[in-house]
């Protein structure tokens, strides 16, 4: 559960599926990730985007082995103890693997509340106070009942309070619905900002893992983003080598961080 939930973030399900299988086949235990190294687990990390989310992993692995007894632990506090876990995490790990009560709040969720309660077509920009205020009392008391809610919630937000073709029709809870019964008014809240890709760090960082992640031995510098403005390569690999994705291997050659140091050559 743990694994699912943090390649989930910001991925597509559809990507996630084959590559958590991937990665339950090769690493079934906390302690087995642990002793991997650092390469093979942003390798094996494919195109799920954000590679630091693999080695964040990696790390928590490390800390439930030495921490917990190789065991995922149950408590909320201690889960956010663990590297890379944030909030929304630990909640959907204690709900989830564990059926205990906790306040998950997904991107579904926030927008099948907006529109239930609050009347309003989307959510805000980025999540509040009020929000998580809502979510927390509208929580069943009952553990079992709390983990079927978020549940619920999250899959009546993805498959029919859509973002963009709600199937309002389809319904369980549309007679009570405020954003219907007012007659969907469209939202006008702040400006809701789309990511750009093209041409950003993001889009560079990612050329430089693949382009490591695919050669298996260390790269030359000119060799890693080829055609890319060299001041943004520079900067990005700068970023890289800080997040402990990258390593150098000597004066121009990189690698992904925990190279075999007999590649080199």
């Amino acid at each position: 559960m743990l694994l699912s939930e943090v390649m989930a973030q910001q991925t597509p399900l559809a990507r996630v599926e084959p590559a958590w299988r991937e990665w339950m086949e090769r690493w079934p235990t906390p302690e087995v990730l642990a002793a991997a190294s650092p390469a093979d687990v942003v390798r094996a990390w494919g195109r799920l985007g954000y590679p630091r989310r693999a080695l964040r992993l990696r790390e928590a692995a490390i800390a439930i082995v030495e921490r917990h007894g190789g065991e995922v632990p149950r408590a909320q506090d201690d889960l956010l103890s663990l590297p890379g876990i944030g909030d929304y995490t630990a909640a959907a790990v204690a709900a989830f693997a564990f059926g205990d009560r906790s306040v998950v709040v997904d991107t579904n969720v926030r927008r099948v509340e907006a529109r239930l309660i609050s009347g309003q077509e989307q959510a805000a920009p980025s999540l509040t106070r009020a929000e998580k205020d809502l979510a927390r009392n509208l929580l069943p008391v009952v553990d079992h009942d709390a983990a079927v809610w978020n549940v619920a919630v999250m899959e009546l937000g993805a498959l029919v309070c859509t973002a963009r073709a709600p199937r309002c029709p389809d319904c369980p809870v549309r007679g009570r619905c405020a954003w219907l019964l007012g007659g969907r008014p469209a939202y006008d809240g702040p400006a809701r900002r789309g990511q750009k890709w093209h041409g950003t760090d993001r889009q560079v960082r990612g050329i430089i893992v693949q382009t490591l992640r695919d050669a298996h031995v260390p790269v030359d510098r000119g060799d890693l983003a080829p055609g890319r403005d060299e001041v943004q390569v520079d900067r990005c690999l700068a970023g890289l080598i800080e997040d402990g994705l990258v390593e150098p291997v000597g004066a121009h050659h990189f690698s992904l961080p925990g190279h075999d140091e007999a590649q080199a050559g």
